[in-house]
């Protein structure tokens, strides 16, 4: 294995906290700002209480302090400075927190890539973040080392990171950490369809998990159910942060599987959890949802899209409080919260801000809504990312004077609560997934037959919403719904590859002779 595996650059001097088993000195206290340091805060009281339950295996708050510290050490010590990228490939997998944590220790960037991916995009994000070390799980092994552009970087495997990487001798000094140093890079994309990185820092992470522990309290006797992946902010910034600070223990969940979740529920006492809709409808739906055990249960959490007032219902009836809210990767992702005693009252509604948060609605001119109205959603504050990835021309579109513009539009009712009623951007959200048509408009153009595309999102009972593809054939051709969809199965993530196919003479315009994507979705939406 060569020496050096890369460099990044150095900046600060606040350093991370030194770990319960003291291996590696730091120069400075934490002060709770340095993610590193929360592992230590947690495990303060009783290090050998349980931190992660996985399957059949548990993690102690000093194992996972030790080896962390270890880990980070190992990649300083290989040529890694402060900045580096580390990018992982894996579903959910407590080696995947040690990874973590050991970033946050030595002001190394993680960059979670989703395993969903299919292997020309996942080529494209390995490119665009250039990370010294990819990290992958035995099931991703195969389909990422076979791709000749990420196989010639160097990659270890996840569940052997200290065999790989670690010197038994492991000792030294960690680095000054500034609560400005990027700690996770979270793949993206916009309406151009080129994937972006937002970077989040330390203090990004610290404010989110500030406000969420404000908003719903957590002590170290909560059992937090992870199925969310690790590839998106709320794997990692909503819940699961804020249970390793507190002290809480995690049960981790590689994939979501609606029966393993009821039965982990019943077999852990999980107090809590975080999911979309969509988690929340398949548990509803299965035939066992109405026997389970949820006496522990007594708080959920929903993002990624507003959830339905009757599958609220069902969960209220099982004794169950839900949580709604809003928020995007850019923000940490935490904006806003809905109280579960409000939603009765408003439904639809994502609620008021988080402490720490602002908003503010904008009308076309830019200008500030006063009281109720309706408007783009602009958000400031501490939790809002650093910015793109190299890419200060994409950031600069949507941060103004410290606010971010979150492309979506607002409704503010007279009492200060939040409705999302609609989004400037074209993306839609399916299964909690965000989907940006022209990504998958550039798939389905580039097959033989294909002259013209456009894909909407349209309501599904299932995934909240799924894409709608409209085809226009090239002159002569006949298209193959059936090979076409194989097309973009062979080219793009599943959750991406539209739910339906349309082929149709021409596509609708505007007056400006764009394609007019209400006329659409209306057209969909009737249809169905």
């Amino acid at each position: 294995m060569p020496t050096e595996l890369g460099h990044g650059a150095a900046r600060g001097d606040v350093a991370s906290r030194a770990p319960i088993e003291r291996l590696g000195r730091t120069t400075a206290a934490d002060d709770g700002r340095l993610v590193g340091g929360w592992i230590g805060a947690g495990g303060a009281g009783d290090p050998e209480h349980v931190a992660i339950t996985f399957h059949d295996r548990t993690v102690t708050y000093r194992e996972l302090d030790h080896r962390s510290t270890r880990l980070a050490l190992a990649l300083l010590a290989r040529g890694l400075d402060r900045g580096a990228r580390v990018a992982s490939v894996t579903e959910n997998h407590p080696e995947h927190v040690v990874l973590l944590f050991a970033c946050a220790k030595a002001g190394l960037i993680l960059a979670p890539l989703n395993w969903r991916l299919a292997p020309d995009e996942l080529r494209l994000q390995v490119e665009l973040f250039d990370p010294s070390l990819i990290v992958v799980s035995a099931t991703q092994w195969p389909r990422v080392t076979t791709d000749p552009a990420i196989a010639r970087r160097l990659i270890v495997h996840l569940e052997s990171l200290d065999d790989e990487l670690v010197a038994p001798d492991a000792r030294g000094d960690l680095p000054s950490i500034d609560e400005q140093d990027g700690l996770l890079l979270i793949a993206t994309s916009g309406t151009t369809g080129t994937p972006k990185g937002a970077l989040l820092t330390h203090a990004n992470c610290y404010w989110t998990n500030r406000s969420l522990d404000a908003a719903i309290p957590m002590t170290g006797d909560d059992v937090v159910l992870q199925v969310l992946p690790q590839y998106h902010v709320g794997g990692w910034n909503v819940q699961p942060l804020l249970a390793w600070w507190r002290g809480a223990t995690v049960v981790l969940e590689s994939s979501f599987d609606a029966p393993r979740v009821l039965e982990a529920i019943r077999h852990h006492g999980v107090t809590t959890m975080m999911g979309v809709p969509t988690t929340y409808l398949m548990l509803a739906q299965h035939p066992g949802f109405d026997d389970a055990d949820l006496t522990s249960l007594h708080t959920v959490i929903v993002g990624g899209a507003a959830m339905p007032r009757t599958l609220v219902d069902r969960w209220r009836e099982r004794g169950v409080a839900v949580v709604q809210g809003y928020g995007l990767t850019e923000a940490a992702p935490n904006v806003c919260c809905l109280a579960p005693e409000e939603a009765a009252f408003r439904p639809g509604s994502v609620g008021r801000p988080y402490r720490y948060v602002e908003v503010d609605i904008r009308d076309l001119n830019g200008d500030t809504v006063e009281g109720a109205g309706r408007g783009e959603l602009w958000v400031r504050g501490p939790n809002v990312f650093a910015g793109y990835w190299r890419d200060p021309v994409a950031t600069a579109r949507v941060m103004v004077d410290g606010w971010l513009d979150t492309g979506d539009v607002a409704e503010r009712d007279g009492d200060g609560f939040y409705r999302i009623v609609g989004r400037t951007k074209e993306m839609y959200v399916s299964g909690g997934e965000n989907v940006f048509p022209v990504e998958v408009e550039r798939v389905l153009t580039a097959y033989k037959d294909v002259a013209e595309a456009a894909v909407v999102g349209v309501s599904d009972a299932t995934w909240g919403e799924s894409g709608a593809a409209f085809v226009v054939p090239r002159r002569g051709a006949d298209i193959n719904v059936d090979a076409l969809l194989v097309h973009c199965r062979t080219h793009l993530a599943a959750f991406k590859v539209p739910r339906s196919i349309e082929v149709v003479d021409e596509l609708p315009q505007t007056h400006i002779g764009k394609v007019n994507k209400a006329a659409l979705r209306l057209r969909k939406n009737g249809a169905l």
